[in-house]
């Protein structure tokens, strides 16, 4: 069953902004809306950076029905593990079945600026695995004694979560943390906008063998993916609303590493002319699902919409209207 969701843009807007636009999304059919967790956004000028967690507890609160997560927090270097799973243990008593815990490695922006030095890719991995697995432990057990490299709990119990754990969601640009996602996840956590080799024969297939190892379904988990789309139909509004969003197509490697905002942005300016190439950018909205098209073929079920432009309600308000129901009638979302 496909699901379609929104991005609650959090480096963009304002927590009153994004809570309205989030009220807006569940209303305009948007089954779930997704909020970054960043202590610094990726532009200084015009940049926003509200703290996740406070921020879904509103959003849990004014909402009825959508499915509220992050894609994504850091689970390992500025937050313990241990107070992110109370923490989101508490979202899911307030919203039962409606929170997600979307994890990733991180980003040295967010995490150096409470003196966290910042590790090699490999012993961010690991961290990343091992907070998973003691968060899932405290989701579902009591008195939790976790003995790992990093972290340790002594008889930890979270004494307020739902009846059913929330779900984690491991985001991977690469295959390590793909399988990872398949052999311990509850969901795998993907961006658009790459070569179509990325997704085909490296990810969903590492997806597909963390669960083989794991001994567990192919469809035990949900393959997520953000779609950076900028669709309108004013052909030339819809390219440039890509600019916002030009730090995009600076290489990955060199996004994880920086450590200013103000230097993304330095560097964001100078791809401007080529940020849309990140993008499915168009004004006619049959080309526009079938660019969308590919990616529900390659296996991914759960379609989170990041709109780039400023004036959010207008492009939920178009999607509503040209996009969401040729996808619910093409792929019965």
């Amino acid at each position: 069953m496909l699901r379609l969701g929104y991005k609650a843009s959090a480096e963009q807007f304002g927590p009153r902004q994004l809570l309205d636009f989030t009220i807006s999304a569940e209303k305009h059919g948007f089954e779930s809306a997704w909020t970054s967790d960043h202590y610094q956004p990726w532009r200084h000028t015009g940049g926003h950076a509200p703290n996740a967690v406070a921020w879904l507890g509103a959003a849990a609160a004014s909402t009825q029905r959508i499915t509220l997560g992050t894609s994504v927090l850091t689970p390992t270097l500025r937050y313990n593990p241990a107070v992110v799973a109370q923490a989101f243990a508490t979202l899911g008593c307030l919203a039962p079945g409606r929170i997600i815990l979307g994890v990733g490695t991180g980003e040295s922006l967010n995490e150096i600026v409470v003196g966290a030095p910042w590790p090699e890719q490999k012993e961010r991995f690991h961290r990343l695995k091992e907070s998973v697995l003691v968060m899932q432990q405290l989701f579902r057990e009591e008195f939790v004694s976790f003995e790992g490299e990093y972290y340790r709990t002594h008889n930890a119990t979270l004494y307020d979560r739902p009846d059913q754990p929330v779900p984690v969601y491991i985001a991977g640009s690469g295959p390590a943390a793909a399988r990872l996602a398949g052999r311990i996840g509850d969901g795998f956590i993907a961006t658009s906008g790459k070569a179509s080799e990325l997704y085909t024969e490296q990810l969903l297939p590492a997806v597909a063998e963390g669960l083989e190892k794991g001994g567990r379904a192919r469809g035990a988990i949900e393959r997520m993916i953000e779609m950076k789309v900028s669709f309108d139909t004013d052909s030339a509004r819809a390219m440039e609303d890509t600019k916002i969003w030009a730090a995009l197509a600076l290489p990955g490697e060199q996004k994880v590493g920086i450590e200013d905002p103000r230097e993304m942005e330095r560097l964001a300016k100078t791809v401007e002319d080529v940020a849309h190439r990140r993008w499915l950018v168009s004004d006619d909205p049959d080309e526009h699902v079938e660019q969308i098209r590919p990616y529900i073929e390659w296996g991914f079920d759960h379609l989170v919409f990041h709109f780039p432009g400023d004036d959010q309600e207008r492009a939920m308000g178009l999607y509503a209207e040209h996009v969401l129901p040729r996808l619910r009638d093409r792929f019965g979302a």
